[in-house]
C-alpha cells in the first residue's frame, strides 16, 4: 500500500485535527515574534539614541488604521504619532543611580527592517550625573503580548569601546547595564556571552526554524520500507541520522550567515523568507508524500542555506559590533547551535519512545507535518506576495521612511 493510501486511512478526523488546531494558532505565528530596537549612546550626563517599533504590533496595541481598509498611510501614521510617544514613553524609563534621567522623543520616521515596516522615534535625554551604569525598566506592549522582547543596545559614545546589549521584556523587564570601561579581554568574552544568548534566544522564537527542524527530526526513529514507516531498532540509528543531519544543518547556515553578516552576499530579505517558508513545506510533505530524493541530511545541507541567510538578518537588525565582530558573530552561531540541540534534547527522546506505536506513525507523524506544511503555506504565501495584516504598500508612507 502506498504511503498516500495508508495516510489516508486514517479516520478522517484524526486527520484533520493537528492542522485544524495549528490553523487556530495561526495569528500568532503568521511572523517573525515581536520584537523592538533600542539603540542608546552615552555623552558624558546625555543619552542619544532610537527606538524602532514594529508598525503591526502598535496597531495592534493603540490601533493606526484609522479608515480599517488594512493599509497604512503615512498620514494614518502621523495622525498617531503622539499616541504612539505617549504609549511608548509611558513603558520605558531609565535610571542612573537610583535618579531617573529625563526621556523625550523627537519627529518620528518610518524605517523598513526584515520582517517589516518600524518606525523610529528619536531619543534624548538627561541624567544627573554622568553615570557608571544604567537601569532600563521595559515595559512596551506588556499588557498585549507576552512574547514582546526589546533588544537593547547601549554604547558609552568613545571611540574603542564597544556596544553593551542586553534582552528586555518577559521575565526581566528592568536590567541594570554597567558602561564601566573593560579590560579587553572581559570584553570580548562579555561580547561573546550577550550574543550567545541572542543567538538561542533566536532560534527559539524563529517557528520557520524550529518547524524545519522538527520536520527533519520527526521521521528520524523511523525508516521507509516497502512504502510504508517502520520504526528504528535502536536510539542509536536514530541518534546518528538526527548527528548527520544537525551538523548538515548547522555547517550550511553557519556559512551563510558569515558571509552574509561580513556583506560578502546580500540576497533580498523577501527572496530569503520566502525560500525558508517553502522549505518548511517541503520538509514536512516529505514525512507523508516522499519528495526529496537522497537522505536528510543532504535536504538540511540544500535548506540550511537559506536558513543562514534568515539568521543574518536577525543579526542584521540587532546590529553586530564592528570592533567585535568575531566575538559576536561565533557566540551568535553557538547560541544558534545550543537552541537547535535543546530542541532536538526534548523532541527526539519523545518521538524515539513513542515510534513504535500506531499513534505515532498514523497519526502524530502525518498530522503534525501537515500542520506545519499548512501553516508554511501561509506563511510562503503573506511573505512572496507581501501580504500582512498592517498592509504598508502606501508608497507615501515608504518614501516618508526614507
Amino acid at each position: 500500500m502506498t504511503t498516500f493510501a495508508a495516510c489516508f486511512r486514517l479516520p478522517f478526523l484524526l486527520q484533520l485535527l493537528l492542522p485544524l488546531l495549528l490553523l487556530q494558532a495561526l495569528p500568532a505565528f503568521a511572523h517573525k515574534p515581536s520584537d523592538s530596537y533600542l539603540v542608546l549612546r552615552m555623552d558624558g550626563n546625555r543619552i542619544e539614541g532610537h527606538w524602532d517599533i514594529a508598525l503591526r504590533d502598535l496597531d495592534m496595541a493603540v490601533g493606526l488604521d484609522g479608515d480599517g481598509d488594512g493599509r497604512l498611510t503615512w498620514d494614518e501614521l502621523r495622525a498617531r504619532h503622539g499616541t504612539i510617544e505617549a504609549y511608548a514613553l509611558s513603558r520605558l524609563s531609565i535610571a542612573a543611580g537610583g535618579v531617573p534621567c529625563t526621556l523625550t522623543a523627537g519627529a518620528q520616521q518610518v524605517d523598513q527592517h526584515t520582517d517589516g515596516a518600524y518606525t523610529v522615534l528619536p531619543l534624548r535625554g538627561t541624567c544627573a550625573a554622568t553615570p557608571k551604569e544604567l537601569t532600563v525598566a521595559y515595559r512596551l506592549f506588556g499588557d498585549v503580548d507576552a512574547q514582546h522582547r526589546g533588544l537593547l543596545r547601549i554604547g558609552a559614545g568613545k571611540k574603542g569601546e564597544t556596544a553593551r546589549t542586553a534582552i528586555l521584556g518577559g521575565e526581566r523587564p528592568v536590567q541594570t547595564v554597567p558602561l564601566a570601561r573593560e579590560h579587553a579581554a572581559s570584553q570580548a568574552l562579555r561580547q561573546f556571552l550577550d550574543y550567545v544568548r541572542h543567538g538561542a534566544w533566536h532560534i527559539w522564537i524563529g517557528y520557520d526554524h524550529v518547524l524545519f527542524l522538527v520536520s527533519l527530526l520527526l521521521p528520524a526513529v523511523l525508516v521507509r520500507r516497502e512504502g510504508g514507516w517502520r520504526h528504528v531498532p535502536a536510539f542509536r540509528v536514530a541518534a546518528t541520522d538526527v548527528l548527520k543531519t544537525v551538523t548538515a544543518f548547522t555547517l550550511a547556515h553557519s556559512l551563510t550567515l558569515a558571509l552574509a553578516a561580513l556583506g560578502v552576499v546580500a540576497p533580498p530579505a523577501r527572496w530569503v523568507e520566502s525560500a525558508i517558508a517553502a522549505s518548511v513545506v517541503v520538509a514536512a510533505l516529505n514525512n507523508v508524500w516522499p519528495v526529496i530524493p537522497g537522505p536528510r541530511w543532504a535536504a538540511a545541507l540544500l535548506f540550511g542555506l537559506v536558513h543562514g541567510f534568515g539568521f543574518a538578518g536577525v543579526l542584521a537588525d540587532l546590529g553586530l559590533p564592528r570592533g567585535a565582530l568575531a566575538a559576536s558573530l561565533s557566540g551568535f552561531n553557538l547560541g544558534v547551535e545550543l537552541g537547535q540541540l535543546a530542541i532536538v534534547a526534548v523532541v527526539l527522546p519523545l518521538a524515539f519512545a513513542l515510534r513504535a506505536t500506531h499513534v505515532y506513525r498514523r497519526v502524530l507523524l502525518p498530522g503534525a507535518s501537515l500542520a506545519i506544511a499548512v501553516m508554511a503555506v501561509v506563511w510562503l504565501g503573506e511573505r512572496a506576495f507581501d501580504v500582512s495584516a498592517v498592509d504598508l504598500l502606501a508608497s507615501n508612507v515608504l518614501f516618508s521612511g526614507a
